[in-house]
């Protein structure tokens, strides 16, 4: 069975033109056609002078990757949509869909043996395994933010520093080489992974891993340094002299009303010690909402900070003392507020109960709708609850019962992987990128649900920046103002 489709495809000869221009085409294909299909039939039928990439059409060579509708894709895979617009990759550009491939690919470290080399043992394959499934798409470099501010040779060289590590038959030192090519540039938004048609975790297996491997030989950054020596002395990753959250909460917090639900609450450092009153709006809004909250007050740092920087010594302990914290409570549910803190416990620990972010408990228990505040508000999507977690329309249903919601595309603001702490002016230029996308909303307020996020934005806007329990109890709050009597 055939079927129309209509795409707008991206067309310009940086030689002969000015300005890139889309042209809308009209093609027959076959019902399941990939977007491949459609530029073939458009070639063929329409226009020959269309340039793109193809070659094996079955997902294995990587030269037919072009963005779709603003996502990075292999085309030969991707099942074309009708109303679809077709981009090249956000890189250098030859003509129409081709990128420059080559520019990136011929700068890749190879292996480089010494003698006859020993062989990898089994146990050392299924480590490499995970990270030589690459085809040389560079979707991973299209999406990385941090190549476009600073100099960082990108998320498949990390990856391919990692795989020749790993390999005994390679002489070459490559850790050193990678911290030298910007390894602590990485800002870990897992945008690399997402990207990457093999699924390949650049991010955890790679660049986390070569941090580690930098760590112990002494390339740590130093200000990376000091925030894992406050975690060991204090186990927190920030310092405050005022009484935190933690100092000032009960640890079991009744709802008003019967109890629809009972949560542990794992606070995290910023919301402990730099944001505490945010924690306390979001006591009110569960309390509101019929959710018993038990915090323990002996938890500690989740180890994000240190993971993140490759410094695992006393990972461990950390992970113990939480887990214990709240296993001896006989606790089911865990939440989090922090994105970054909910991220760590789902994938760096082995947890004995469930761990949730506060707006999947919201969504999965229900929570009363509020009224509208009449104002037009954006939402930065934290990388490690979008692409971390996985939760991304959660939110935006709190935010939508409360104000008017301009979406923007999903962006990493520079707080995490230790950027802020580590390489600050780095961060700043990816919070700048970020306030631009913003600023185009028209939107009078930023939400978020990250602290890290939170706390950047901030300094590099003007807007006022709102955690999403926090507008959700503002517009109770307005609800309540507005009741009749």
């Amino acid at each position: 069975m055939k079927k129309e489709i209509s795409a707008k495809v991206f067309r310009f000869d940086p030689l002969k033109e000015e300005e890139p221009r889309y042209i809308e085409y009209s093609v027959e294909v076959e019902e399941g056609a990939r977007v491949l299909h459609v530029l073939h039939a458009i070639q063929s039928i329409h226009d020959p002078s269309l340039q793109y990439r193809y070659c094996c059409g079955s997902g294995q060579c990587g030269s037919c990757a072009v963005r779709v509708n603003g996502e990075p894709v292999l085309a030969c895979m991707e099942e074309a949509r009708d109303g679809m617009t077709i981009e090249p990759l956000n890189l250098p550009l030859v003509k129409d869909l081709i990128v420059d491939l080559p520019q990136f690919l011929n700068t890749l470290p190879c292996l480089v043996p010494e003698g006859e080399g020993e062989v990898p043992l089994p146990d050392v394959t299924s480590e490499i395994k995970p990270l030589r499934s690459c085809i040389g798409c560079l979707a991973c470099v299209s999406v990385c933010p941090a190549m476009q501010v600073a100099e960082f040779a990108g998320p498949t060289a990390m990856r391919q520093a990692m795989r020749l590590t790993l390999d005994p038959r390679d002489k070459e030192e490559r850790v050193s080489s990678s911290v030298r090519d910007g390894l602590f540039t990485c800002t870990t938004c897992q945008g690399c992974y997402k990207a990457c048609p093999k699924e390949i975790a650049i991010p955890g297996k790679a660049i986390e891993k070569l941090r580690a491997l930098a760590h112990e030989k002494g390339l740590t950054l130093d200000r990376h340094l000091e925030v894992a020596a406050l975690i060991r002395e204090t186990g927190r990753s920030v310092a405050s002299s005022n009484p935190g959250f933690l100092d000032k909460v009960a640890n079991v917090i009744e709802p008003c009303g019967d109890v629809r639900g009972t949560v542990g609450f794992f606070v995290g450092c910023m919301y402990n010690l730099r944001l505490p009153q945010t924690a306390f709006d979001a006591m009110e809004v569960l309390k509101r909402n019929g959710i018993r909250i038990i915090i323990p007050n002996e938890q500690v740092c989740c180890g994000s900070p240190l993971i993140r920087t490759g410094q695992t010594e006393f990972l461990p302990a950390l992970k113990a003392r939480n887990i214990e914290s709240f296993v001896a409570r006989k606790i089911d549910i865990v939440m989090t507020m922090c994105a970054g803190c909910g991220s760590t416990l789902k994938h760096d620990y082995n947890t004995p109960f469930k761990v949730m972010d506060i707006s999947e408990v919201l969504t999965t228990y229900g929570f009363e709708l509020p009224a509208q505040l009449g104002i037009k508000v954006t939402y930065h999507d934290p990388c490690h609850l979008m692409r971390g977690q996985g939760v991304h329309e959660e939110p935006r249903r709190i935010i939508r019962a409360c104000a008017d919601l301009a979406e923007i595309p999903q962006v990493c603001c520079g707080a995490g992987g230790g950027v802020r702490s580590g390489l600050p002016e780095e961060a700043a230029l990816l919070a700048l990128n970020r306030k631009k996308l913003i600023d185009t909303t028209g939107a009078d307020m930023v939400i978020s649900s990250c602290p890290f996020c939170e706390f950047h934005l901030a300094e590099h806007t003007k807007k006022e920046i709102m955690n999403i329990s926090s507008l959700l109890l503002r517009a109770y709050n307005e609800k309540d103002l507005n009741k009749p009597g």
